[in-house]
């Protein structure tokens, strides 16, 4: 192709509220447009990107079996309603009425779809297991659309579903699907992990996280560099302390904290280590009657050590949470405690409370905690003695780096990254709601067992780009870079020689499958470099009189340093050998 039969639109400075790598250099590069919040056009050179980034992803889906079809975008909100997550999704679901006010949603995914058509056709044991896969527009109404193509409201995913007879299909299936995922994301050319995680609002017992090695992730991916252990930060276990807890050497006291209210501060003033001091969160759940009307709520304060962090997923799978939870209320936290936040503790609460305590925290002696008045702090507290053991243990905490491995090889590490796709075994979560059966060798109906595996197309393109780039701009991979040579001719438009040789390799690579681009804008040369480094393209060959003179033209691949001379008789064959894939 020649550069102006294509479009081209590069920008010297990225708007002002693009805050990230990708989303920077893809709106400099024009690969995509905003057109409102979390919503934007693909331009002509970002769309090739999409493109091959779908062509990869369908051909390792088709050899794993699956089988293509396109659900709608716009889908009924009775299916949602029959599985319970039109009232259960939240605000990113976004809702919407046609003319005869009749409900439906923009789908943000397809489990009710895909399990409808399931349970019309698939209806014998012969016909499992079955795999459908499609490629197509999802929308979420995220509340704060940021980075681009990263966390946008529109954007494009593959998700597939599997169905199968009984669970060891199923997790059959899980597995060829993990094994895909590696096949495409290896053939991407990217540096990822596939980490343990949490299912989230798609449900299911089984889930793992392909995420791409990122500075700017969002996610963090902790890891134990000595064996295989991988998880995310909502999944990872955090063991107990392997010592029990040790006895009490300190007496209980009363100490004074006049404007303390922080875990941080009390140490500071108290001269002690952060990690003797306890962190209090209060939590509400309520009780709702059938007419949603609130009839009671229970009151849980949870604990961990001054250094840590709750961690939310974690205390949601809990007896007593996993129904949902709030943070309590000023009103609701005064009225338990006496007290406001910051000096809140485990001692002498003013009405009962539920208490959980994480691992570490039980393992605890002479800790310090809130006396449930304010500007004042228990010192030397522990156990049994002071206080009552707490009503439940668990883990709470999110993980720091130096924790233990939960499989016991070493210590966990920590590090940024970003999720291009996801893997659910969800088992009978859908179908049981949906009742999607089949009849088995008995002429009996069973559930089917279910999957699901989903990939951000358009979310790839920053992925690849916050791990492939440099100050002057993108660096694709060959598989899914818009072109994958550019053709630099220096004076094509008032070089006779230039423009005979430049066309000529253009065809000839053209002619061998090589996906080339010939720049015939005339730019000069500064100016036609810094767009293609900008662009990314990662290979270029430039072709000018002086070096046509010789028989040679310049090839630099784009992460080089400095360009190679080769003999204009060899360039395609030197380039057919350098392409990757």
């Amino acid at each position: 192709m020649k550069a102006s039969n294509f479009f081209i639109s590069t920008l010297k400075e990225a708007p002002a509220d693009a805050e990230v790598k990708s989303h920077q250099l893809m709106m400099r590069g024009g690969f995509i447009k905003r057109l409102g919040a979390g919503i934007y056009s693909y331009l002509p050179i970002g769309l090739r990107v999409i493109r091959k980034v779908e062509a990869i992803v369908r051909e390792e889906m088709n050899r794993a079996g699956a089988v293509e079809l396109l659900m709608p975008v716009v889908q009924p909100a009775e299916l949602w309603q029959e599985s319970g997550r039109f009232q259960q999704y939240g605000p990113e679901l976004l809702r919407l009425k046609d003319r005869h006010e009749r409900d439906f949603v923009i789908q943000p995914t397809s489990e009710e779809v895909v399990t409808d058509i399931a349970r019309q056709e698939l209806r014998s044991y012969r016909q499992l297991p079955k795999n459908f896969y499609h490629i197509q527009t999802k929308f979420r109404d995220e509340r704060r659309p940021r980075f681009g193509l990263m966390r946008g409201r529109e954007f494009t995913m593959k998700d597939a579903y599997s169905f199968d007879r009984d669970p060891a299909g199923a997790a059959r299936s899980y597995e060829v699907m993990s094994r895909a995922y590696c096949a495409i994301f290896d053939r991407f050319g990217l540096r990822y992990r596939a980490v343990g995680a949490d299912s989230g609002a798609i449900g299911g017992d089984l889930s793992q996280e392909f995420q791409v090695i990122a500075d700017t992730g969002e996610d963090a991916i902790v890891y134990c560099p000595d064996s295989d252990y991988a998880a995310n930060m909502e999944l990872a276990e955090a063991v107990a302390p392997a010592a029990p807890r040790a006895a009490p050497t300190q007496a209980m006291v009363l100490t004074p904290t006049p404007g303390k209210s922080t875990c941080e501060d009390v140490a500071q003033l108290l001269s002690l280590a952060l990690t003797s001091t306890v962190k209090s969160l209060v939590l509400a759940t309520d009780a709702v009657n059938e007419a949603g009307d609130v009839v009671g709520t229970t009151i849980w304060l949870l604990l961990v050590r001054g250094d840590h962090s709750l961690n939310e997923v974690k205390a949601g799978k809990l007896p007593g949470l996993k129904a949902g939870f709030r943070f309590a209320t000023p009103a609701e936290i005064e009225d338990h405690f006496g007290c406001k936040p910051g000096y809140l503790g485990p001692i002498a609460t003013r009405k009962p409370v539920k208490v959980i305590a994480d691992r570490t925290v039980a393992a605890m002696s002479d800790f310090v905690c809130g006396a449930n008045e304010s500007d004042a702090h228990y010192t030397g507290v522990n156990w049994g003695r002071d206080v009552s053991e707490p009503d439940l243990v668990a883990d709470i905490r999110n993980v720091v780096a130096g924790d233990a491995s939960p499989d016991g090889k070493g210590v966990l590490s920590i590090q940024r990254g970003i999720e291009v796709g996801h893997v659910f075994y969800l088992g009978t979560k859908y179908s049981k709601a949906m009742n999607a059966t089949y009849l088995d060798e008995n002429g009996k109906p069973q559930l089917m067992e279910m999957g699901c595996y989903g990939i951000g197309i358009t979310r790839l393109l920053g992925a690849a780009i916050e791990q492939n780039h440099d100050e002057r701009g993108i660096i694709w991979p060959d598989s899914m870079a818009p072109f994958t040579v550019v053709l630099c001719p220096i004076g094509y438009d008032r070089s006779a020689e230039v423009k005979a040789a430049a066309d000529a390799l253009h065809d000839e690579l053209a002619a061998q499958g090589i996906d080339v681009l010939l720049d015939d804008r005339g730019e000069r040369p500064g100016a036609m470099f810094a767009d293609w480094e900008l662009i990314g393209i990662p290979h270029r060959v430039v072709i000018s009189d002086r070096g046509l003179k010789d028989g040679q033209l310049e090839y630099q691949g784009r992460r080089d340093a400095q360009a190679t001379r080769i003999a204009l008789a060899e360039a395609a064959s030197f380039l057919k050998a350098r392409l990757v894939g």
